[in-house]
């Protein structure tokens, strides 16, 4: 597999249909700039659907790709390590936050177990089937999985967006649930930007105290050391200090861009995969929106790589596809704003002044002046 054949497959949203909705935008009988943000997202979304004036937003959907992480087992999580079955269950049982969101919007909700490090026989045969491996290696001693593994988890991802656009979904809100996750994730950000750990180190969705914190920045300056020496192939990099998880994430991203299916970014994780995108097809990130700040560094580092300006920023950091979900009724809002307000009737004309005849000629002629 070669992710660079993704920069020839992805191609920008429309922008002859961003300026046709520019100029619809001008119409309306709302002024220009007063409803703010909502007109770039209504505009936005017009060239993502190739449609002026923009369609409704009615069937979105949030996937969540879900794995536990070795590196968890250090304590640089809130979590207990091997906790991500807890979260899935969680949202299967409806008892989690995106769940309680979901189903108050009406929004169907997709797990698929990636690398979740329990029995198969534990979950449902439809989140756990395509698991590509039981958790993930010690990312700062050792890889997170074979390339092999990689690949396949590539592969996931880019099966399941495919499924969503055939399946007619409209716009993708995408979470992950991992424990441990926020630590590759901080180690890719701060490969791909050049930082150094201390500047991506953050407190992770669970919080951790200051100890934990100290190990987990350890622990990402010494997974950057592995990471270097293969910044320059993406699947190696995500093989290295990724994880299944991250990298069906990132194959997702990458063929909902091919697939012109719009994605809504929650937290660090997302954020991570979709920098590691960006680098293989750097039109990518034209298809995506960042829906929330989560206050993890990391994630603040590279949505601003991106250009990304995210919609929200209340400090959900719970992760799950919590904050991106927030987001989702703006972009709504913005659809149905930019599609149902009604143009400005257009300006009478002004009549044209009556044909003067001959007789009314002579009388003006003869008129005195003064």
């Amino acid at each position: 597999m070669n992710l660079d054949d993704f920069s020839d497959l992805i191609e920008r949203p429309d922008g002859g249909i961003r300026r046709d909705a520019e100029e619809r935008r001008e119409r309306l009988g709302v002024a220009v700039g007063a409803l703010g943000r909502l007109d770039e997202l209504g505009e936005w979304l017009a060239a993502a659907q190739h449609s002026v004036p923009v369609r409704a937003v009615e069937r979105p959907r949030v996937v969540l790709f879900a794995g536990d992480h070795g590196v968890a087992s250090l304590g640089v999580s809130g979590r207990e390590a091997v906790g991500a079955y807890e979260l899935v269950r969680a949202v299967l049982e409806g008892a989690s936050p995106v769940s309680v969101l979901a189903r108050r919007m009406n929004v169907p909700v997709r797990v698929v177990d990636a690398g979740v490090d329990c029995d198969p026989e534990l979950l449902p045969a439809e989140v756990v089937r395509r698991r590509v491996r039981r958790g993930t290696g010690r990312i700062d001693v050792e890889d997170a999985m074979t390339a092999d593994e990689a690949i396949a988890a590539m592969e996931l991802g880019i099966a399941i967006a495919d499924e969503e656009a055939d399946s007619g979904t409209d716009l993708v809100v995408l979470g992950d649930l991992s424990v441990g996750g926020t630590t590759p994730a901080s180690t890719l950000v701060a490969a791909l930007c050049g930082t150094d750990a201390s500047v991506v180190t953050g407190r992770g969705g669970a919080g951790i105290d200051d100890l934990a914190w100290m190990r987990k920045c350890a622990a990402i300056r010494d997974a950057l050391r592995r990471a270097r020496p293969v910044l320059g192939d993406q699947l190696a990099l995500l093989a290295t200090v990724g994880g299944p998880d991250l990298a069906a994430t990132t194959g997702f991203l990458l063929q909902s861009a091919v697939r012109r299916t719009p994605v809504i970014l929650d937290g660090v994780v997302s954020a991570a995969c979709a920098l590691v995108a960006q680098r293989a097809a750097f039109r990518s990130p034209d298809w995506w929106l960042a829906g929330q700040l989560t206050g993890e560094p990391a994630q603040a580092k590279a949505l601003d790589r991106m250009a990304l300006n995210p919609l929200l920023d209340h400090g959900v950091r719970v992760g799950e596809g919590t904050g991106a979900l927030l987001a989702l009724p703006l972009v709504q809002a913005a659809a149905a704003l930019a599609a149902e307000l009604p143009e400005r009737p257009a300006p009478e004309p002004e009549p044209e002044p009556e044909p003067t005849t001959p007789e009314q000629q002579d009388e003006t002629e003869a008129e005195p002046k003064g």
